[in-house]
């Protein structure tokens, strides 16, 4: 079981970050051991002193598929969730100013928060759900899935080209702008249209 992260997939948040806008998705791969446990806090690294939130649709992969044609790709899954890719931003810069790869700063333990799953039957249109994250009450990020550069189907497409998708791997599509640090004693609450999704403390 593997978690594909989809980075840069919203405009604003590539702006935000001063990225460059990419001419296709851009990949990474957190292992199932940066997912936090159930009913368990997140609790700040020591080796960073900046981990920011990154909250983000996800979906589930319910059979195995290699070079998945996009018209073909909506039978692969059957669940969407949300979650937080968290991401130690000043030790990723760092990594980047070195032209070295991201995983210390996103793979790390507990850095992938999963919430509860939902069958996208009772979405009207998965290309257009909203969601956010609240941090202590207060909204942080808001986004909606029609603001993807890439849908959930393309993405699963190109991704399916370089890597087989196997049964319960989880792919995370790129989250909206509004990401910032979190503090010890922030509770971190994410929405699905207005569905509460997951709900954790950071200690």
């Amino acid at each position: 079981m593997k978690l594909i992260c989809i980075g840069r997939n919203y405009t604003e948040h590539i702006n935000e970050l001063e990225n460059e806008k990419p001419s296709e998705p851009v990949i990474f791969i957190k292992p199932d051991t940066a997912i936090l446990l159930k009913k368990q806090p997140f609790f700040i690294p020591d080796f960073s002193d900046d981990v920011h939130h990154e909250v983000e649709v996800l979906v589930k992969i319910n059979r195995v598929g290699k070079h998945i044609d996009k018209k073909f790709a909506h039978k692969y899954y059957n669940d969407i969730s949300l979650g937080i890719d968290f991401t130690a931003r000043d030790l990723q810069s760092r990594l980047k100013a070195k032209g070295l790869p991201w995983e210390k700063a996103k793979s790390f333990d507990g850095a992938a928060v999963i919430g509860q799953w939902i069958s996208k039957d009772e979405f009207a249109d998965i290309n257009n759900m909203s969601f956010s994250l609240k941090k202590n009450e207060n909204s942080v990020q808001i986004g909606n899935t029609r603001h993807m550069l890439w849908k959930i189907d393309e993405i699963i497409e190109y991704v399916s080209k370089y890597f087989t998708l196997k049964i319960g791997d989880i792919i995370f599509t790129g989250t909206p702008a509004g990401v910032s640090r979190v503090c010890a004693n922030d509770k971190l609450t994410g929405f699905l249209e207005d569905r509460e999704m997951f709900s954790i403390t950071v200690k």
